[in-house]
């Protein structure tokens, strides 16, 4: 069995992450009705980049997060917008107060409108959005997905934050080692559509279908759609339902969260498991009560900040979006886009009660 630890990754992240602290909320904005979009060209290896051209000056870049309302992508999306000052652009945080699968579409027009250089979109559904980045791409305007992808004719990059495969399968081996390798488990995830959560949900039963958790059982997916107090209801329905419940991933800072205030007041404290995506801010105090050992993340300042370089490079025409194609990331360095636009920040870090006081995000 293979066990993730924190010294497997702690030469990649920890430097980055020893710094790290809360920014302000971004501003809002009106919205506007939704209207027919004529397909974009995806970008191509025979499109057009100039790797040597320098980053325009005054780009307008918007961060269209899930909800604005979430502490975790309120952390990304100001990392984003500082990192704009660094090559003299503009940015902003713009979006609804609910994780609804359309809820996004009536910002990406109002963007449209205000003529953008950039929107920068975590995906609530990977469809519904499709349209109108469609039509924000006829236009003129890039598209960077983030955290959670949109449909890929529907956006020039994916910036994801770890490998989706190691998301998934990682979580699966923290779990089962905490848990002896035996017993139901259940998943508590954001909304039933987040691309995101789902590619990792699929490769958490890819792993789950090894002979080494032949006596683990998946017996229930369950949505908390990023609300803390549906997340909360979700882990007290999943624990009545089922009393020999052994554990509980939650790949979602907000679920995690309240999964762990849940527990940490029940009689199940001590005796089920819980682990998943969280912040060391958020996840604290459970760590250092015992409801929880240990969970996973990368840096989100990182994401935000990497997010907002590669929107720089596709606005100024140094990248195209293509497999193979390489642009500066400012402090982190060289980065190359991969299959299907996609570019990597790097491993997850695990955090636990011997490394959480390190970290201030």
């Amino acid at each position: 069995m293979v066990k993730i630890t924190t010294r497997r990754f702690a030469s990649s992240v920890v430097v980055s992450l020893l710094a790290l602290g809360l920014a302000a909320c971004g501003g809002g904005t009106t919205k506007d009705s939704t209207s027919a979009a004529p397909a974009a060209p995806a970008p191509s290896a025979a499109a057009s980049a100039d790797p040597d051209a320098p980053v325009k000056e005054g780009l307008k870049l918007a961060f269209l997060p899930k909800q604005i309302n979430n502490p975790y992508e309120t952390i990304v999306d100001n990392a984003g917008i500082e990192a704009a000052k660094e090559f003299k652009g503009e940015a902003k945080e713009v979006g609804p107060s609910d994780a609804s699968a359309s809820s996004q579409i009536s910002y990406i027009n109002t963007l449209i409108q205000q003529r953008q250089d950039a929107i920068l979109i975590a995906a609530n559904d990977a469809n519904a959005v499709c349209g109108p980045l469609q039509q924000a791409r006829s236009k003129g305007i890039k598209i960077v997905a983030y955290d959670s992808d949109a449909s890929k004719d529907c956006r020039d990059l994916f910036i994801n934050q770890a490998s989706s495969e190691e998301v998934g399968r990682s979580q699966v081996r923290m779990l089962s080692e905490m848990i002896g390798g035996k017993g139901d488990i259940a998943i508590l995830s954001a909304t039933a559509n987040a691309t995101n959560q789902n590619t990792w949900i699929d490769f958490m039963k890819q792993e789950l279908a090894k002979p080494e958790y032949k006596d683990i059982k998946l017996v229930k997916v369950a949505y908390g759609d990023d609300d803390d107090q549906k997340s909360f209801q979700e882990t007290q329905g999943l624990l009545q339902a089922y009393p020999d419940l052994k554990g509980i991933i939650s790949p979602t800072t907000v679920g995690i969260s309240a999964a762990a205030r849940y527990i940490s007041g029940s009689q199940y404290k001590g005796k089920v498991v819980l682990t998943g995506l969280g912040t060391p801010n958020q996840m604290r105090q459970f760590v250092k009560d015992g409801t929880v050992r240990e969970f996973a993340l990368w840096n989100p300042k990182d994401l935000g900040y990497l997010a907002s370089y590669a929107a720089a490079a596709l606005a100024s025409g140094q990248i195209t979006g293509a497999e193979g194609e390489t642009f500066k990331a400012g402090r982190l360095g060289e980065r190359t886009i991969g299959k299907d636009g996609e570019v990597i920040l790097g491993p997850p870090f695990v955090f636990d009660e011997g490394n959480i006081d390190d970290f201030d995000f």
